[in-house]
């Protein structure tokens, strides 16, 4: 046998052993790693190079090299992946990364839900972003099951949807979506909360709604627990709450100045004709405001009004609160003059 015959045979022996290797690197990890899905950004105009040292740093696979010798083995070493952010599962095979890949198939979204928003305000999110009808997502909040784990006696979960950063799979299930948001919030509530709450004889569920009215009012953290204070001490006393917020949530309506004949309104949400806490929260409150409904300020104040540039007053007595309430109006009169 010639130099060059034997130069091809060790060529073919070293190509075979590449490709049984590659092979082996991946495919061992698909039966182990099935589900175990991993983030991996492909930027604009990325060659396969760019793209398999993308999915070495994400962790899908464990040599860039092999994997694109492997992809050229395979016949598909030439192929263009597409710009994206993806969910790829570890150990996935060679061919089915880059079908993913130039594809597009796996994409997933980043969306943050703000502190404050409703089931109603997620939900339209959701269809504008994802496809999820309306429908379907508020059909996974008002499932029993999800109630019952949530230990709420409301007709959804509302105020359980943790307010925060999520990537989301596109075609992911309206259930997954919520499911996800459920259990984010179990995570950031504290087992010290409960601790305090079943010391005070309250309910984690009566906590999340006083939260939610807190989330929606205040606009400094500072003034979180003054806000839960003034709530926690009308509680207290049996006066009602009288918070606007509660009042829109009734009518259906995300921001709007309340009107005196929207007080009249009857709903077990309007906290101006009904005595107490409403039956759920009003919105998703963020994790500072369920703090401050754990543990309110010891300000014995009752009332509190909201001024222009954010902060709000607080007072003890009525008569105390009809002259804030004066100098409100005459800063807002002024800012509105500007």
């Amino acid at each position: 046998m010639g130099l060059r015959a034997k130069l091809l045979v060790a060529a073919a022996i070293g190509l075979t052993v590449l490709s049984t290797v590659a092979g082996v690197i991946v495919l061992t990890a698909d039966s182990a790693d099935v589900g175990n899905m991993r983030k991996v950004t492909i930027p604009a105009n990325a060659s396969l190079a760019v793209a398999a040292d993308s999915l070495q740093r994400a962790g899908v696979v464990r040599s860039a090299l092999m994997f694109r010798f492997s992809a050229i083995v395979r016949g598909v070493g030439s192929e263009t992946p597409r710009a994206g952010r993806y969910l790829v599962p570890r150990g996935a095979g060679v061919v089915a990364i880059i079908e993913q890949l130039t594809s597009g198939r796996g994409q997933f979204r980043r969306l943050t839900i703000p502190e404050g928003w409703s089931i109603q305000q997620i939900a339209r999110l959701m269809q504008d972003s994802l496809k999820i009808p309306v429908d379907s997502l508020r059909a996974a909040t008002r499932d029993s099951t999800r109630r019952a784990r949530m230990q709420t006696p409301a007709a959804d979960v509302e105020g359980y949807l943790f307010p925060a950063t999520y990537d989301f799979a596109d075609g992911i299930s309206a259930r997954h979506v919520v499911d996800s948001m459920l259990i984010v919030f179990d995570k950031r509530w504290k087992s010290a909360w409960n601790t305090a709450l079943q010391r005070d004889n309250r309910t984690r569920h009566a906590a999340v709604t006083l939260a939610s009215i807190v989330e929606k009012e205040a606009r400094r953290n500072a003034e979180r627990p003054l806000i839960a204070a003034v709530y926690s001490n009308r509680l207290a006393k049996g006066m009602r709450l009288q918070a606007d917020p509660t009042v829109l949530y009734a009518l259906g309506l995300v921001a709007k100045r309340v009107l005196y004949v929207d007080l009249k309104f009857e709903s077990p949400y309007n906290t101006y004709r009904v005595a107490g806490l409403p039956p759920g929260p009003i919105a998703s409150p963020g994790t500072a405001s369920l703090a401050a409904a754990v543990a309110p300020d010891s300000s014995d104040a009752m009332f509190f009004v909201a001024f222009p540039d954010g902060h709000h007053e607080f007072r003890r007595t009525f008569a105390e609160h009809e002259i804030a309430v004066a100098a409100a109006r005459l800063a807002r009169d002024s800012a509105e003059k500007r």
